[in-house]
């Protein structure tokens, strides 16, 4: 009998294109192999002769980490069998095609996501045995298994929270919500190596890597990591933050586009982080991340967001006599809005109930374990209060739930409580809408109506938990037990007499109504009622004060006043922050009582509008017409204008052109041909910045079809 000759490798097709496409991520290429766990795969293995199955041994071998170790799951190893063994790593379901061997790998759904390495040995019975490369793979979480702890049972939800390259955040105010296109660009080639270039600076890989590698097998343990690592607090971070207004050594977060810029620069530089980010900057970034790991993920906005530091669930504002809202001493502060991240996942960790959404934060305001990170933290524990469970779950219940005393402050010490507001804080949580460009409003998945009994149970039951049993006395406590804040003999409202523009003086109307009160139920009362206007701040309180006046009002029993009052632009025009926005405070002093009141009106003022339209068929490769147009009508003109186009799937990178000067009453006309790459919904986004104005934001959907589609 012949002796069979003894097996050797010729040649290796990982199957790339089609095992991608297999696994949803074709969009990052289909030169190299990216799969997702839990998921078969398929090789084929060209030999010198056929295989035999009695005889011919084969053992594979993937490979990830710094020092791979069967023990801590970054080493496997796993021999050629007929029948697929279960969730673990295996080889099977082979066919034999005269020389071919075409095989099909199975990651376990639990298995260490990260860049493998794939060898083989090969033997014949006891024979010689020899190892053989067969090359490398990435190895990604799998929302569409059911195994895997991001499952995610909806096509149309993974469509969104996993395959969409771009999408809004939602910034503003609470009544002047403005949605923000942002191109996530996660499926860029460059980016998923980009990622573990992330998790592999990490301060947990740097102090023992081999633990880190192993760990990345747990979705919680990756989010926290990412978490951390998207700002630069504690390490060679992404981004690094700038709440101030001077950006001259790096580009404002208002500036920014997308994602791929940022992440693109930090890895061309060493991993030097980024100058600069803010809240809706590090959310967008980590959307990015998180989706290109496989992790459902979207970016929610919180308007009037409170920053608890000291977890008392209060947050102090103050005003003095002139109307001033005052620098508030402590941390606490309640930003206009506050963005950060869902990520869907299960919580083994946890008790039964506190799966799905799960808030990450990866703005430094807190630390969490000694580094600047946040979650994650159930939605679902956050609505029900339940503040003891991991992670962060106090400081993101705080965020949407604490309650605002607005205190009148003067000779050096709080005199009188204005207002205590229980329902001005968390208002309009916001996210993109599935499948549409509309927004979303989810304030009903982080608690229950304001005001309503569970609510307010809820709120007594995490107080207990985060200030002990007794409920830590605070100076107002009695004061609000009293209620005699709230009795007064007269109703102020200030309204907006026009839309206000900005450029344009504001035109405002004091309304004043005279109602019973215990003091004077019927009497004549007379008002002393000071007014300032503070621009706003992102980051909560304001600047110094840019316009005063002072009216005086006699009101007799059920008579109403409307009064008018003028800011005129000459007061604001220089005075603003990059958001334009203006507090307008009254506090009307009583004659008869010597007590005050309060009145608050916040303006936002639109930036001029883009008109972006393109040409009415897309197609991958063909020129695709695009008309970008802007009417500045303002009454100053706009200088250094620049404008920026950016778009995954449209635009390689960006487009930057310098416009010049646009002056009032002027309209600019922009006419240029896109080639896009990829086919698909696409989204073109454009900025135009200036000195006078930052954020000239338009976007663009655009259907492209394949080439040659007819």
């Amino acid at each position: 009998m012949d002796e069979v000759a003894a097996l050797e490798l010729r040649s290796v097709d990982l199957q790339s294109s089609r095992n991608n496409k297999e696994h949803h991520t074709q969009e990052m290429g289909l030169k190299r192999l990216i799969v997702r766990r839990g998921q078969l795969f398929t090789l084929q293995l060209h030999f010198n002769r056929p295989f035999q199955f009695q005889t011919d041994h084969i053992t594979f071998v993937a490979e990830t980490g710094p020092a791979p170790m069967e023990l801590l799951g970054t080493r496997a190893i796993f021999s050629l069998t007929q029948a697929r063994p279960g969730n673990v790593w295996s080889a099977s379901d082979f066919t034999i095609d005269s020389d071919s061997l075409f095989v099909s790998l199975f990651t376990p759904a639990n298995a260490v996501i990260g860049s493998y390495t794939l060898k083989i040995e090969m033997s014949q019975g006891q024979g010689h045995s020899s190892t053989h490369p067969l090359g490398t793979f990435i190895l990604l979480f799998n929302p569409w298994s059911a195994e895997d702890d991001v499952h995610l049972p909806s096509e149309a939800l993974l469509r969104e929270y996993i395959l969409m390259d771009y999408g809004f955040v939602y910034k503003g105010h609470k009544r002047f919500i403005t949605a923000w296109p942002w191109n996530y660009g996660q499926f860029e080639e460059d980016i998923i190596d980009i990622c573990f270039e992330i998790l592999n600076k990490s301060l947990y890989f740097l102090q023992n890597p081999s633990k880190d590698c192993s760990q990345r097998n747990d979705v919680v343990y990756v989010c926290r990591v990412v978490s951390a690592m998207i700002n630069s607090n504690d390490d060679r971070g992404v981004l690094q933050g700038n709440w101030g207004e001077d950006y001259s050594m790096g580009v404002s977060p208002l500036e920014w586009n997308g994602s791929v810029a940022i992440l693109r620069q930090w890895s061309a530089r060493g991993g030097q982080p980024v100058k600069y980010g803010q809240c809706w900057v590090f959310a967008a970034v980590m959307c990015t991340v998180m989706r290109c790991l496989g992790v459902p993920t979207r970016v929610v906005s919180n308007f009037r967001s409170a920053h608890n530091a000291d977890g008392n669930l209060t947050i102090d504002t103050y005003y003095n006599r002139n109307a001033e809202m005052l620098p508030n001493q402590k941390q606490d502060k309640i930003w206009n809005f506050h963005v950060w991240n869902e990520c869907w996942m299960i919580r083994k960790d946890l008790p039964p109930g506190y799966n799905g959404w799960q808030v990450l934060d990866p703005t430094p305001q807190q630390t969490s374990s000694g580094l600047f990170c946040c979650g994650p933290a159930s939605v679902k524990a956050i609505k029900e209060g339940e503040v003891q469970l991991a992670y962060d779950t106090p400081f993101v219940y705080a965020e949407v739930n604490a309650d605002e005393v607005i205190w009148l402050f003067g000779d050096g010490q709080a005199q009188e409580i204005l207002a205590h507001n229980t329902s001005s804080i968390g208002n309009e949580i916001s996210t993109k809408m599935v499948g549409s460009d509309q927004r979303q409003n989810i304030t009903s998945s982080y608690k229950y109506p304001e005001g309503s009994p569970e609510e307010r149970s809820v709120f007594m039951k995490a107080s207990q938990k985060m200030l002990g049993p007794g409920r830590a006395s605070s100076p107002f406590l009695d004061l609000l037990g009293s209620g005699d804040f709230q009795d007064q003999p007269a109703q102020l409202q200030l309204h907006l007499a026009r839309m206000p523009e900005w450029g344009r003086d504001l035109l405002l109307k004091l309304h004043a109504r005279r109602v019973a009160d215990r003091a004077h139920p019927r009497a004549p009362i007379r008002l002393e009622v000071r007014f300032c206007a503070q621009a706003l701040l992102h980051k909560g309180g304001a600047r110094e004060p840019l316009w005063r006046q002072t009216v005086r009002l006699n009101l007799d029993f059920g008579q109403e006043i409307e009064w008018p009052l003028l800011l005129p632009f000459n007061n604001y025009g220089n005075k603003l922050t990059e958001e334009k926005l203006i507090r307008v405070s009254g506090i009307a002093k009583v004659k008869e009582t010597g007590r005050s009141m309060l009145v608050l009106k916040d303006i936002s003022l639109e930036p001029p509008h883009l008109s972006i339209k393109a040409s009415e068929r897309a197609e991958v490769g063909k020129a695709l017409g695009v008309h970008i147009t802007l009417t500045n009508n303002l009454t100053v003109a706009l200088s250094n204008c620049v404008m920026v186009l950016e778009g995954s799937g449209l635009i390689d990178g960006q487009i930057s052109n310098e416009l010049g000067t646009l002056l009032p009453g002027h309209t600019l006309q922009i006419q240029l041909d896109l080639y896009p790459i990829k086919a698909g919904p696409r989204q073109l986004q454009v900025l135009i910045s200036s000195n006078e104005v930052k954020e000239i934001k338009g976007y663009q959907d655009i259907f492209v079809a394949a080439a040659g589609a007819s």
